[in-house]
């Protein structure tokens, strides 16, 4: 009987990929070119913060520049420090602790990456080879650890405290959410709930300190602060439900890596916890095997039978809800240009997840 639900697990993989193939795809979505748009308010400071990122390599001993340099080259998103500076405008005028502000958060997030390519085995990321796959593990363990140690100096030279402690305890919370992954991959009893504290802490935790520390230096009044970390936190938590979401629906051309790399690596997402969640002791039972296995084929058949279930529709409703629930927040926030830029950032990621909505 295993080897007849093999059987129907590949031919069912090969149906859907000859279904993508002769199927005519409706134009996809430019997410860069949106978000060119959407920072257009803020692409001279961006600029600044760009170039001060660049800098900070310099801070280093020689010997240690250069590694630094690469990790902070790769020319992301920086979706982190925008979030930063769009706080800032939203609650007042943008001033030097948010360019600060926006530095820091950006030095952590490139920590977090060095590391997320040794625990993931990563060669590339964004077309160029990981740190680990240019110098090894070790080396690049201690990178991260730089970086990491360089974002939390810098953040003492703010004259308030609390934004220095409170820098420290979102990196804390990114630390201990990808812990937390890491010690639960392949752990079939992992549950929804607990999904949702992991990528809280570690993507949620750093969006929402961009924009509440945006707001704190600005002296914003407590609800709107509270209100922009609220923003920060639904914001960073869709948006890694849709980064969820395209490893097991997207176009492997478009997103540059291969898609159902994170079920290979054991990681449960949501889509793939809805599908276990619904499915009957029988039919959990096959899947649990086919996770565990390993099989390629199986794997990408899984990640097809996601899609076919509802179970991807379903994180992709659950990505709506928290984005309208983002977008709710910013009421409180005066109506201001860069208000209506953060409202933008929740539109287009709306758009970017609806693609998967049918």
């Amino acid at each position: 009987m295993q080897g007849c639900r093999g059987i129907d697990i590949k031919l069912s993989h090969l149906i859907t990929t000859l279904v993508k193939t002769f199927t005519k795809q409706e134009p996809t979505f430019d997410k860069t070119q949106a978000l060119k748009s959407t920072f257009e308010l803020i692409n001279s400071q961006l600029y600044s913060v760009e170039e001060r990122i660049r800098q900070q390599a310099r801070a280093f001993d020689p010997a240690v520049e250069g590694y630094v340099a690469y990790a902070i080259e790769s020319h992301g998103k920086r979706l982190r420090p925008a979030l930063a500076l769009l706080a800032g405008g939203a609650t007042g005028k943008i001033c030097p602790s948010h360019f600060d502000l926006a530095v820091i958060v950006e030095l952590i997030h490139a920590a977090t990456l060095v590391h997320d390519d040794i625990l993931d085995g990563a060669d590339k990321r964004r077309g160029q080879p990981t740190a680990n796959a240019k110098w090894g593990n070790a080396i690049s363990v201690l990178l991260g650890d730089c970086l990491f140690a360089h974002a939390l100096k810098l953040s003492t030279s703010f004259p308030n405290g609390e934004i220095s402690r409170r820098i420290a305890h979102a990196a804390s919370d990114v630390c201990s959410g990808e812990i937390i992954q890491t010690q639960r991959r392949f752990d079939l009893k992992l549950s929804v709930p607990d999904y949702y504290k992991i990528i809280e802490m570690k993507t949620g935790a750093l969006f929402a300190a961009a924009c509440e520390l945006g707001a704190f230096i600005n002296e914003a009044s407590p609800d709107v602060i509270s209100a922009l970390r609220t923003f920060g936190m639904r914001l960073g938590t869709a948006y890694q439900i849709y980064d969820d979401v395209v490893d097991l629906a997207g176009d492997e051309a478009q997103v540059g890596k291969t898609l159902g790399s994170d079920l290979r690596k054991g990681k449960l997402t949501l889509p793939i916890l809805h599908l276990l969640q619904h499915a009957d002791d029988a039919e959990r039972q096959r899947l649990s095997e086919i996770i565990l296995s390993g099989d390629e084929a199986a794997i990408l058949a899984l990640a097809d039978l996601a899609l076919a279930t509802g179970a991807v529709k379903s994180a992709v409703a659950t990505c709506g809800k928290m984005l309208r629930e983002a977008r709710a927040q910013l009421e409180i926030v005066p109506a201001n240009k860069h208000r209506d830029a953060l409202a933008n950032l929740v539109t287009m990621l709306e758009t970017m997840i609806a693609q998967f909505a049918s």
